[in-house]
């Protein structure tokens, strides 16, 4: 499968996602994708610990890591296009819910 096909399913799923801004990447294996939230480290740790959809998360990067610069990235992650194309649809799918899930918590506070 070609890494192509790859970021065409997973820019295509986050282009529908309110809030995220990314650009289509060319010839990555990977996608920086800023989100509508302050702290993507918090976020990544809450996906991980505290979240899942029918028993499923995913794991994304805070993108703090991936830049020299101090501060930037803080509200960005990264995902890679390691997973076969049926699994990153369903990866794309249950990102979208705990996005949506982790903005509503954040907000009731």
């Amino acid at each position: 499968e070609l890494n192509i096909k790859k970021a065409d399913i997973v820019f295509k799923a986050l282009s529908k996602i309110p809030g995220i801004i990314c650009q289509k990447p060319k010839g990555a294996f990977y996608i920086i994708v800023k989100l509508p939230i302050k702290s993507s480290e918090q976020f990544t740790k809450w996906l991980l610990t505290k979240f899942n959809l029918n028993g499923k998360t995913v794991m994304v990067a805070p993108a703090t890591g991936f830049y020299a610069t101090k501060n930037f990235g803080k509200n960005e992650v990264r995902i890679a296009f390691v997973l076969s194309t049926t699994k990153l649809k369903e990866a794309m799918k249950v990102f979208k819910e705990g996005l949506k899930r982790y903005k509503r918590k954040i907000n009731r506070k």
